[in-house]
């Protein structure tokens, strides 16, 4: 994944991505000048009131003052107002600026293929589109809002400081040169600080969620002290990152805080002497000290904030890196060629498959799989046959060769069109927190309506035999399956995952057999509803059990990423080979 180095360009990465970001950008700044000249009112009444009602030959002018308090009071509330409106325009593009740059975060996890998943935890990838996106959100809404309307107060405050009296704006320019020095030395060090919390907040967040789902693991093997250690170092790391992270601010902010009180007393000092030597009036001395306050407030509140800044900006750096990494599988979309339904036979010519940074998983394999019938691919463990499948449902896309269904490279199929023509039981059918309907409905089109989701759900689990089974479920279609399917057995959810993929009616079928063991009931009806899912379409099947071979009208065996033997299963157990030994390994299990 990778990241945009400097400010510039997470700017304009960012704005392309979210275009909402930059949407009224400019009115939005305007206004951020106009709330800053407004807030000018305060040293511009106090001269005003000193010189014009105060310090008058003849007395003290007390129409005058009121006057212009008038005209002061004015101009802060119109400071106050606009300053809102700058805050409810940041904070509503703020949060459709962020919705867009999550959904495209969300989007990209899922464009990625198998390979680049696996290669990082994906709890990294929870922590980039949920924790990383939600760092920025204080940026986008009120934090950077108040710094838009602090810089520009800032640039006015050192332009009118000027016009009032050049020499006491140098004086403050001077003072405020080490301010400078010390953010110029500690902003890298602040973004390599908060770089390295985000990234073990990351590790955090992984380790969490595999620890919540390994916890019955971690309790059956006694490890829980052993992994609380592994976090509470993770947590370690975070903390002292975090700490680092905030003396670095700190010690800006401390800068900040002496500059102010060496600017103000050298103003009043040098002021002082120039009102004097009639070079400037009082009114202006007096001016000049509420500017320097007026200038070193915005200026603290960038310093101060400039972490949290550094923060977000980490955050949204990370975020850009995610969304750009590059999509090894890509979808061609409506420029591809769908598979001709009702066509499903599988070609595998000439392929090979290499892991990043690992060996050749897939060595020169080609088969051909026809149409309604069904291959049994066997194997021991690391022989290739997971590897096989996932090109097959097109999680990843071979380093050499083709895969086709229905004579149309995989490639070229539009990844919609390619989800209808294959479905997957994997060996733990997955389900959704929801019902037994909701993790049905995935099968289906989003159009179809509720009724007619139903009446669709309900004559598939009749016609593969379950709709028994679904009677004896507490509240039918609507029976609550739970986090993970966790309030179902095994087998219960694998008869849920046989059911949608039955739903979905594919014309290629990819089953990773379960080898998990359920009750002798539950394993007839998984038996009969795989018959039944599998009859009349192309299915390519992980056997590990001898008897699906056995059924199987060909049987492939793979071993060490060559496709070694290619047959019948009477014919491979004939043949002497590599086959022949697992057959006979198999039966003498049996005995």
């Amino acid at each position: 994944m990778s990241e945009p180095r400097t400010l510039r360009e997470t700017a304009r990465r960012g704005f392309v991505l979210s275009p909402e970001f930059r949407t009224g950008l400019g009115v939005t700044l305007a206004l951020a000048g106009v709330a800053a000249l407004g807030k000018m009112a305060v040293p511009f009444v106090t001269q005003q009131v000193t010189d014009r009602g105060l310090l008058v030959p003849g007395g003290v002018q007390v129409s005058v003052a009121f006057i212009f308090a008038g005209i002061g009071a004015a101009l802060l509330i119109m400071a106050t107002i606009v300053e809102r409106i700058v805050r409810i325009r940041m904070v509503t593009q703020a949060e459709q600026g962020l919705a867009t740059l999550r959904i495209k975060a969300f989007d990209t996890v899922h464009d990625l293929s198998v390979l680049t998943q696996n290669a990082d935890r994906r709890g990294r990838y929870v922590s980039r589109v949920t924790g990383d996106v939600e760092t920025m959100r204080d940026l986008m809404q009120w934090t950077g809002a108040a710094m838009l309307v602090a810089a520009f107060e800032s640039a006015i405050m050192l332009v009118v400081m000027a016009v009032y009296a050049w020499q006491l704006a140098l004086v403050v320019v001077i003072a405020y040169v080490p301010t400078a020095l010390m953010v110029r030395i500690m902003q890298p060090r602040i973004v390599r600080a908060y770089a390295r919390v985000r990234a073990r907040s990351a590790d955090l967040l992984a380790a969490t969620g595999e620890q919540l789902v390994g916890v019955a693991t971690i309790r059956a093997y006694g490890v829980h002290q052993h992994m609380r250690a592994d976090l509470a170092r993770t947590n370690h790391d975070i903390v002292a990152g975090d700490t680092r992270a905030g003396w670095l601010g700190t010690s800006l902010f401390s800068t900040n805080a002496a500059a102010q009180s060496i600017a103000t007393g050298l103003a009043l000092i040098v002021g002082t002497r120039l009102a004097l030597s009639g070079t400037i009036s009082v009114g202006t001395v007096v001016a000049f000290a509420f500017l320097v306050y007026q200038f070193a407030g915005p200026v603290g509140w960038i310093i101060e904030m400039l972490a949290e800044m550094q923060r977000a900006l980490v955050g949204w750096r990370r975020v850009i890196g995610l969304v750009d990494t590059p999509v090894t599988v890509a979808d061609p979309g409506e420029s591809g060629t769908p598979i001709p339904r009702g066509h499903g036979e599988v070609g595998i010519d000439g392929v090979h498959l290499t892991y990043p940074s690992g060996p050749e998983v897939l060595k020169g394999i080609d088969l051909t799989v026809p149409a309604g019938r069904r291959i049994a691919l066997v194997g021991e463990t690391g022989s290739g046959k997971t590897s096989l499948v996932r090109l097959l449902a097109r999680f990843i896309d071979p380093t050499a060769g083709t895969v086709t269904i229905g004579g149309v490279d995989l490639r070229d199929v539009p990844m919609e069109d390619l989800r209808r023509s294959v479905a997957i039981v994997p060996q733990e059918g997955f389900l959704f927190d929801g019902t037994i309907r909701s993790n049905l409905a995935y099968a289906v089109d989003e159009g179809v309506g509720a009724d007619e989701l139903e009446r669709r759900s309900l004559a598939v689990l009749e016609s593969l035999g379950l709709d028994g089974w679904l009677a004896a479920q507490p509240q039918g279609l609507d029976t609550p399956v739970g986090p993970r399917g966790e309030l179902l057995s095994a087998g219960e959810r694998q008869l849920v995952a046989i059911a949608r993929a039955y739903l979905r009616d594919p014309d290629v079928l990819i089953l990773d057999e379960a080898t998990s063991a359920v009750d002798p009931a539950t394993e007839v009806r998984i038996s009969r509803a795989l018959e039944s899912l599998m009859r009349g379409r192309t299915a390519i099947v992980i056997a590990h059990r001898l008897s699906t071979a056995e059924r199987a009208d060909m049987v492939a065996v793979m071993d060490q990423g060559l496709l070694v033997e290619v047959g019948s299963h009477a014919d491979l157990v004939l043949r002497g080979g590599i086959y022949t030994r697992m057959h006979e390994a198999w039966v003498a299990q049996t005995r």
